[in-house]
């Protein structure tokens, strides 16, 4: 009877710890942690959304940035955190992709982390080099039916999701196209330019200015919905492939254990946030959509897209990574 009686009081002490910091949250600054450098895409959103946040929140928004090992750094910094809303981790889908591609984490990707929204999603591009004799999806997949191993296609690194997402798409199609490697976007888009390379998946936020430039051809977007930006090209579901979607998104995450009502005080400011005007202006310049899903939405989509991935992996082939 103590025993029962003194896990009772355990439990009920958690209910009421977790009670009081929901009621305070927050009164203290609150740290995004971004697993890239600063002045990059992703740290520029959180910079955007942050300071929208901090006004409604009326506590600082401090950006964090901790770069490396494919931002698997950043991710265990907020997985170690205290579970009470003060450390929340800005990443990309590319936190879906690290349980398939690494052999080892300091972190579990699901159970250590709750998803509290998607912040935004931001299509690919499908970029051919203009010496490549072909203006859509469908006549690459002739070309490349009828070469077999005759085309490549540029690669800013293994397992990204650029590298996955291409080869989704080679899955999808049946095209037998080689990849190689490059060191980043520049050097990529140099090679495209140039004609040294035949193909590349690519952000539009990046890709865009050389295909309306004429320095690329522009074959396809890889959501479902055609990219507002981009309007007259055509999605890869639209060319033959019914059901491709993928692209790139951000997204919050906070550590397991963090009480609900903070994880829904942090998903509603997010949404706010995200719903302003200013904001929504500033976020076109990434060509990227504000999403603001629920956090059991954004759990649903993370949850598909570990497994999606998975399989990209395995089909593939690819490595793990040490």
């Amino acid at each position: 009877m103590k025993r029962a009686s003194l896990a009772l009081a355990c439990i009920l002490s958690i209910f009421t710890v977790e009670a009081a910091i929901a009621q305070t949250y927050p009164n203290q600054p609150v740290r995004i942690v971004v697993p890239f450098a600063a002045g990059g895409a992703v740290d520029s959103v959180a910079r955007i959304v942050g300071q929208k946040m901090s006004d409604s929140l009326g506590q600082p928004v401090v950006i964090e940035n901790k770069p490396g090992a494919g931002g698997n750094l950043a991710a265990d910094t907020v997985a170690r955190a205290a579970p009470d809303g003060y450390t929340i981790l800005l990443t990309t889908n590319g936190h879906a992709i690290s349980p398939s591609l690494y052999r080892t984490l300091p972190f579990d990707a699901i159970k250590d982390f709750i998803p509290v929204t998607q912040l935004i999603e931001s299509p690919l591009l499908l970029v051919a080099s203009n010496k490549l004799p072909v203006t859509s999806l469908k006549e690459l997949t002739a070309l490349a039916q009828q070469k077999p191993g005759g085309l490549n296609y540029g690669s800013t690194g293994v397992g990204n999701p650029l590298h996955l997402s291409m080869e989704m798409l080679k899955k999808a199609t049946g095209m037998d196209i080689a990849a190689i490697p490059y060191k980043g976007d520049a050097p990529l888009n140099t090679a495209l330019i140039a004609g040294e390379v035949d193909l590349a998946i690519v952000p539009v936020a990046t890709g865009r200015a050389n295909v309306e430039n004429k320095l690329v051809k522009g074959l396809a977007v890889t959501t479902a919905q055609r990219s507002k930006a981009m309007p007259d090209l055509p999605t890869v579901a639209e060319q033959g492939v019914p059901g491709f979607d993928t692209g790139s998104w951000q997204g919050f995450f906070v550590p397991a254990n963090t009480p609900p009502d903070v994880v829904q005080r942090i998903y509603q400011e997010t949404k706010k946030a995200l719903d302003t005007p200013e904001v929504r202006e500033r976020l076109k310049a990434f060509v990227a959509e504000p999403v603001a899903s629920t956090p059991e939405a954004f759990a649903q989509k993370f949850k598909d897209d570990v497994a999606k991935f998975a399989k990209i992996v395995k089909d593939a082939n690819i490595p793990m990574q040490n």
